[in-house]
């Protein structure tokens, strides 16, 4: 299984701190952001990364993390994403990267306590479709919303207003090759973006979708009230536990 980080955009949330500098370069407590998506992957026994990224500060990327080797890695790829065309559409970039093979995505701004692991060897024995990890939330309209029933997921809703489950789809994706095919059916949403609920729904559709929910906290980090909550809770209780 690969690994990928989606870590472009424009940050326009947290404007002026992404003036100058990528969203993803930020500092959450002791540590530049990216660090946590990248011992994410590297904590589930994934070690051929690619990193998607944008803007005008790409390069740091590299000045900071070079070929991956203070995580242990023999390598590190990147890639690069002009404009801000959506997660799916940032995705679609990774397509040489995969090669055929499974990819476990992971968004840039996502933040976890403990890890993923389990959720990799179950994806690995599911063999094929997709596999999201749900975490009940106090706020859950402000992300993608499971519709349950029993252990199926019915279908995600996009930020509803009236939620229909206290669950948030948190930003870890599992997809097996044919990601890239749904990718090229997909039409822009009313924010001009390809958007990752479509993809997903389109597994829910075939039904080879399948969920399970994290254990321990999980936040992301892409305004200004969740980057200090980040903060606050890696501070407190730390990060990425084997």
């Amino acid at each position: 299984m690969k690994g990928v980080i989606l870590a472009g955009g424009l940050g326009s949330r947290l404007f002026p701190l992404t003036k100058i500098t990528n969203k993803h370069l930020l500092p959450v407590y002791d540590r530049p952001m990216i660090f946590y998506p990248l011992q994410t992957l590297i904590n589930a026994g994934i070690d051929d990364i690619m990193i998607v990224t944008g803007g005008s500060a790409a390069g740091e990327f590299l000045r900071l993390l070079g070929n991956g080797k203070e995580f242990g890695l023999k390598h590190l790829n990147y890639t690069y994403q002009e404009g801000e065309g959506g997660i799916a559409d940032a995705l679609r970039l990774v397509e040489h990267f995969a090669d055929d093979q499974p990819i476990c995505v992971v968004l840039g701004d996502n933040l976890i306590e403990r890890n993923i692991r389990s959720a990799a060897d179950d994806y690995k024995r599911q063999g094929k479709g997709a596999k999201i990890l749900l975490k009940k939330v106090p706020d859950p309209e402000r992300f993608g919303v499971p519709v349950l029933e029993g252990s199926r997921v019915l279908e995600i809703e996009e930020k509803p207003k009236t939620p229909k489950s206290e669950f948030a789809v948190i930003g870890v994706y599992f997809y097996d090759h044919t990601v890239f095919d749904v990718i090229r059916t997909l039409k822009p949403s009313g924010r001009g973006e390809l958007e990752i609920t479509d993809v997903n729904n389109h597994y829910i559709g075939k039904g080879t979708m399948t969920w399970g929910e994290l254990e321990g906290w999980w936040t992301d980090a892409g305004t200004f009230e969740s980057l200090l909550r980040a903060s606050n809770m890696v501070a407190e209780t730390g990060a990425n536990k084997i």
